[in-house]
This record gives structure tokens, C-alpha cells and sequence, in this order.
């Protein structure tokens, strides 16, 4: 005979902040934003997931000197993420 099962405990995920600052966006986050409805327009039957893969296969396409606009963006919403990050935190202690 086989032994009862044990019933797994759940565990629930704690609510988030609605004050929290919103994470920083990736390099390649800010290039997929505008160029989405571009490709959504050069390809207009392709799917949600198609048209993620097309951004991921011209991203990769990019040279560095392209990308250079996007990781200059990036690294300026990383500083503003921080900065709120260090206020939100310093108002919640």
C-alpha cells in the first residue's frame, strides 16, 4: 500500500508596494518600445510571441555604435531607479 500523501503548505506572495518606484528599464527594452509598432506594421499577421522574436533578431543585428542611444538610456533609468529606490527606502525606515 502506498503511504497518504503529504498536502504541500502554500505559500503566498506578500502584496506589493503601490509606492515602490517601478524597476529600470533594460537597453534592450528601450529599443523593443519603439520599434514594436514598426515591426507590428511591416508585419501585420504575426503573433505576440512572432513579434517579440523579430525584436530579439534585430537587436542582436544592432552594432555597438547602434545600440550605444538605448544603453545611454538604460543607464540613466538605472540612476533614476536608484535614487528613488534610496528615497522610497529612506521614507519607509
Amino acid at each position: 500500500m502506498a503511504a497518504p500523501r503529504e498536502t504541500k503548505k502554500r505559500t503566498t506572495r506578500r502584496k506589493k508596494d503601490p509606492n515602490a518606484p517601478k524597476r529600470a528599464l533594460s537597453a534592450y527594452m528601450f529599443f523593443a518600445n519603439e520599434n514594436r509598432d514598426i515591426v507590428r506594421s511591416e508585419n501585420p499577421d504575426v503573433t505576440f510571441g512572432q513579434v517579440g522574436r523579430l525584436l530579439g533578431e534585430r537587436w542582436k543585428a544592432l552594432t555597438p555604435d547602434e545600440k550605444t542611444p538605448y544603453e545611454s538610456k538604460a543607464e540613466a533609468d538605472k540612476k533614476r531607479y536608484e535614487s528613488e529606490k534610496e528615497l522610497y527606502n529612506a521614507t519607509r525606515a
